[in-house]
């Protein structure tokens, strides 16, 4: 059976190979299997969990590059189906370590992931699996909304249903329309996950543990914000746990979230301490910030347990 099943968003992403630049200065670019929740799939895959992940594509060579990336990571390619007509998206961003990432999503006129429908999911399946793992881009539109509510429904609330917080601006109209759709959805997960911004867009407040305190109020049962360079706050009805930062010479932190998402599933999975899978979590998204790609430095296992055996991880890592 397959461990952790991911829905949403997928595409390509260009990176470029210089980094500290403006994209209008750059001649060499890479090609990468890209999307949050895919990435997570990913890295799920490479700590052993098996994975999956219910997706659309285009009908193009970039479709076809999602499912040859996604099989030679390990990730089961079954619910990833072309839609004819729109393109598989491609993401651009610039690399100016160590904090400023900017993103450029190209999903015009519309991404196909947006088009999953309720009627396409096999509900039997995300009813049974272990962990099912959604973001909230896939509630900026229909009828990816309504078949994450679907999906949801079928589950009715069994653990571990998560919910990535992961909100971009450019796929909604205002915060105020995110915010109302966030919370709807929390009503039937089990785990909330998100960053400082991530969670105000949530609760309305940016302190986190106010923040924590109003997703567990509102339904979760784990509330997990990532703050940064102040580390990680989890907290439960039973228990508040802090964990600090992994030192980390960045690359690039665009990966570092969906490597914590697939560490955090395979702590949650395991049944380890808040605490021990909040810090696995950590280390993972610290070694994939100090790696340039995302889906292809996904560390392992070993790979994570090196670095909480060592306490920190400066400039000793390059690309998977």
């Amino acid at each position: 059976m397959t461990d952790v099943l991911t829905i949403g968003r997928v595409g390509v992403d260009v990176y470029p190979l210089q980094t500290g630049v403006s994209l209008r200065e750059v001649s060499t670019f890479g090609k990468y299997l890209g999307g949050s929740p895919v990435n997570v799939a990913v890295a799920a895959a490479r700590l052993g969990r098996s994975s999956a992940v219910i997706t659309r594509t285009g009908a193009d060579p970039f479709g076809l590059f999602v499912h040859d990336a996604l099989r030679e990571y390990g990730v089961d390619d079954r619910y990833v189906l072309a839609v004819p007509g729109l393109p598989t998206p491609v993401t651009f961003c610039e690399i100016r370590p160590p904090e400023d990432f900017p993103l450029y999503f190209y999903r015009f006129p519309k991404a196909p992931d947006l088009e999953i429908l309720p009627s396409e999911l096999d509900l039997r399946a995300i009813a049974r699996v272990p962990l099912f793992w959604a973001t909230v881009t896939g509630l900026s539109q229909e009828p990816s909304r309504a078949a994450h509510f679907a999906a949801w429904r079928s589950r009715g609330r069994r653990p571990h249903t998560v919910l990535d917080l992961d909100y971009r601006p450019m796929f909604w109209t205002s915060m105020e329309t995110a915010g109302e759709q966030v919370r709807r959805a929390l009503a039937h997960v089990t785990v909330a996950v998100g960053n400082v911004d991530e969670a105000e867009v949530a609760t309305g407040t940016r302190e986190p543990y106010a923040a924590a305190e109003a997703l567990l109020e509102a339904g979760v049962e784990l509330a997990i914000v990532k703050r940064g360079s102040a580390g990680v706050l989890g907290m439960t009805r039973k228990e508040t746990v802090e964990v600090p930062p992994v030192p980390v010479d960045v690359v690039n932190g665009l990966g570092a979230g969906d490597a914590f998402g697939g560490a955090l599933c395979h702590g949650l999975l395991s049944g380890w301490p808040l605490e021990r899978t909040l810090r696995f979590a950590n280390a993972a998204g610290a070694i994939v910030a100090g790696r340039l790609a995302c889906a292809p430095a996904m560390p392992t296992a070993e790979e994570v347990e090196a670095v909480l055996a060592g306490g920190s991880l400066r400039g000793d890592v390059s690309d998977a």
